[in-house]
């Protein structure tokens, strides 16, 4: 896929061890990719493959294209061939990607230098578009290099090839190799009692004077991130990153027997910069272990305000959620998990972040859903993309369109701890409409049209919203999708997996589906189909009523319905997803009853029933911000951010900011809820509402990432908001709103009258304003 957001730096490798939218235009397809000595001609195909050569049996097409118009293809049989020779123009490692569909097993793609072989992957059966990558193909000026897709028993689809510059990579990330690559003074070494992962670690004696480093050679420019598992016996050790001998960051470590996640970043490199990682030591003992280098994202957005709490969260949320992200072409370990803490060989590792367990190699589809806004805010536009689709390319008929659970890095293969098999995985209801409403979300951070266009994830939206619901809808036909009741490897209809309910409709689903009919009308419409988009307006209208006058019964607080049995039995009283989701989904109606079980959510989270999970209680700020309850969303956001350093209920995922999904959400809820920034990057434009707590006087945001430009967006109070359209080409419409009546607000000092929109029962004023590239617009509704 073509990335639509701003320019990220040539990166270093990363391994680990262990509302209706205007339709826009595609992007002219690019004519070569030219990360530096190597070129690629026609990468996308567009131009029928100028530059490619063809054995018989191979062409180019227009009938699944990955992107873009056309694609190549490879017919079934031996023999076939597409290739393309390029000439080196300097010195270099290079990453060489390309998007590959195919029917049958037995083919490849390989990469030549001078008619050796410097990489080859055999290709499975996959009859979806997965992106495969050929890492560190080392070039010198003059080399001639051949990019080739060979047949296998059945048809091959190629499209989008790719080339980026790679980084140098951690040796022995995990000290798997003892202690390959590193350097030990005396008092130090490798050992096998106490891993954070796989089988080995390294360690420091107490007391002063010892150290274990590495250091690598910086090939390009950027921005990067360096962290690592640590334990300590008692505090006074250090984690440390040098550039050409000058520190440019280092962690003091405290005691802390179990393991925690310590990262230095953000710092930048030139190429030929010696960077050199080390431990040192301290009183006690120090275990260390995994270490993971990773691109800082794309933008680092700032957050200034006189309540210096949101800063300093906002800050540590943005720095731990950028340490969590991979780098397409570095090298991990699949199918690591509690039980298997080697996993079952590596894999290339493509474009993805952290989302889920930090001991398990995957990102799982709840918490992608749920950090897809942080992301989206940091810039990691290609992440979701490649991530969201990937999920995607996993729902078929075979699964009944379910999405499968979780993913390895590889962006491909599912994690084998929750999957068996086509009919025996990890699948719950809410999670195949989360992917939908969070692709559109996405969408509307960066524009990409790719979210419209990309034929795996327009058809996971149509499947997920049309044949996912009619298939899973018999227990009580409705238009309800339905779970089994029978756990989560055949399908449960709640998020909330501690309870023995039996669900075959629930809260959190029938919300979830809500939101994911409304955006398909959104996606619709950014994909032009405007008969299509008044469709899905319609169902997502017709499901809210039915919810509002049938589904949910006629109480409110326990005695609202919250589900129902596979027996028919309606379900009240508290049950923690089940119940916060309703309101957070915005599917109860606004008025007295919504506002009586948004109190009540506040007292059940907060007593005995609570959840014990901190990752449960990330929802809540979501779910109060979605009805202006900013001094309650506002506590739910410390709570989490209190709660960093306690332990996590699992144990070896060490303490709660080391669950990713605290850092992530923490950042969107900045974004999203605090600063009430609503993007619509395909139209150019955005909204925004100040939900500022009680008592805070001003609070702003620098360098945000929407669509090509970069905002600069402050709220004074409730009544005061200033946006610069800081970077970019784009101007921006912006709406800015403010919650109450009003007839006039000033827009850089000029009254004008003042438009009224009510969004889910709050009644905002409103003033729409053109802002310029380098403008500065001041709209004031006091």
């Amino acid at each position: 896929m073509r990335p639509f957001r701003p320019t990220r730096a040539a990166l270093l490798a990363a391994i680990c061890l262990a509302a209706s939218l205007a339709p826009i235009g595609a992007l002219p397809p690019a004519a070569a990719v030219s990360p530096g000595a190597l070129t690629v001609a026609d990468p996308g195909f567009e131009q029928g493959g100028t530059g490619w050569n063809f054995t018989t049996g191979t062409g180019t097409a227009t009938n699944n294209p990955h992107a873009g118009t056309r694609l190549a293809y490879l017919d079934a049989g031996a023999g076939k061939k597409i290739w393309q020779t390029v000439t080196a123009t300097g010195d270099g490692s290079y990453d060489v990607s390309a998007w590959i569909a195919t029917g049958a097993g037995g083919g490849a793609f390989t990469v030549r230098v001078n008619g050796t072989a410097a990489g080859s992957l055999a290709l499975p059966s996959r009859a979806a578009y997965a992106r495969y990558t050929l890492p560190g193909i080392a070039v010198h000026s003059g080399d001639q290099v051949e990019i080739a897709f060979t047949s296998g028993t059945g048809w091959i689809n190629a499209d989008d090839v790719s080339v980026a510059a790679s980084g140098p990579a951690v040796a022995n990330p995990g000290f798997e190799q003892g202690g390959t690559g590193w350097n030990f003074t005396t008092g130090t070494g490798t050992a096998t009692n106490n891993p954070h992962a796989g089988t080995r670690l390294a360690y420091l004696d107490a007391g002063a004077g010892k150290k274990i480093w590495q250091t690598v050679t910086a090939r390009t420019s950027g921005a990067y991130n360096v962290s690592a598992w640590i334990a300590t016996g008692a505090a006074g050790g250090a984690f440390t990153v040098r550039v050409n001998g000058t520190t440019a960051g280092s962690v003091a470590l405290p005691a802390r027997s179990g393991y925690a996640r310590y990262t230095v970043g953000r710092f930048g490199v030139n190429p030929g910069d010696q960077v050199e990682i080390a431990v040192t030591s301290g009183t006690g003992w120090i275990n260390v272990d995994d270490v993971m280098v990773s691109p800082a994202p794309a933008v680092d957005p700032q957050v200034t305000s006189s309540d210096p709490r949101i800063a300093a969260l906002f800050d540590w949320a943005k720095r731990k959620a950028g340490s969590w992200v991979q780098l397409p072409g570095s090298t991990g370990p699949v199918n690591v998990d509690e039980g298997n803490t080697s996993g079952t060989g590596s894999a290339t590792y493509e474009a993805s972040y952290w989302a889920g367990y930090a001991h398990r190699s995957a990102f799982y589809s709840r918490d992608t859903s749920h950090q897809v806004a942080g992301a989206a805010a940091l810039g990691l536009g290609t992440e979701n993309l490649s991530m969201l689709g990937a999920f995607a390319a996993t729902s078929t008929a075979e699964q009944q369109y379910y999405p499968v659970w979780a993913l390895n890095f590889d962006d491909r293969t599912n994690l084998s701890i929750d999957y068996y098999g086509p009919t025996s995985f990890v699948r719950e209801v809410p999670a195949a409409f989360d992917l939908v409403e969070q692709a559109d979300k996405a969408y509307r951070w960066s524009g990409d049209p790719a979210w419209v266009e990309d034929r795996a994830l327009w058809n996971y939206y149509r499947h997920a919203t049309k044949e996912f619901v009619e298939l899973h809808d018999s227990a009580k036909p409705n238009g309800v999708a339905e779970g089994t009741g029978n756990g989560i490897f055949s399908g449960a209809a709640s998020y909330d997996e501690s309870g023995g309910e039996h669900f075959a409709e629930a809260g959190d689903s029938i919300g979830s589906q809500y939101q994911a009919f409304l955006a398909m009308a959104d996606l619709a419409a950014g994909k032009g189909d405007s008969a299509l988009s008044a469709q899905y307006a319609q169902k997502a209208a017709d499901l809210k009523t039915y919810f509002n006058t049938t589904w949910s019964g006629t109480g409110s607080g326990a005695a609202m319905v919250r589900g129902y049995s596979t027996g028919g039995t309606p379900i009240t009283g508290w049950g923690k997803e089940n119940s916060w989701f309703m309101p957070m989904k915005r599917i109860i109606d606004p008025g007295p009853r919504n506002d009586a079980y948004l109190d009540y959510v506040d007292q059940q989270a907060a007593g005995a029933d609570r959840p014990a999970n901190i990752e449960a209680y990330t929802y809540l700020p979501d779910t109060f911000f979605a009805h202006n309850r900013n001094d309650t969303a506002w506590k739910w956001m410390q709570y989490v951010y209190d709660r960093r350093d306690d332990q996590h209920t699992v144990a070896q995922q060490g303490p709660n900011g080391d669950y990713p999904e605290v850092s992530f959400t923490l950042v969107g809820q900045t974004v999203e809820g605090l600063m009430g920034v609503a993007p619509n990057a395909p139209a150019r434009a955005l909204a925004t509402a100040p939900h500022l707590p009680t008592g805070t006087g001003w609070l702003q945001v620098s360098d945000l990432a929407i669509g090509h430009n970069t905002f600069t967006l402050r709220h004074d109070g409730a009544t005061r908001s200033t946006l610069t359209n800081t970077t970019g080409t784009d101007a921006y419409s912006w709406e800015a709103r403010f919650p109450g009546t009003r007839a006039t607000v000033t827009v850089n000092g000029v009254a004008r009258a003042a438009t009224t929109r009510t969004v889910d029962g709050t009644v905002y004023s409103c003033a729409t304003v053109t802002v310029a590239p380098g403008a500065t617009v001041t709209v004031d509704a006091s």
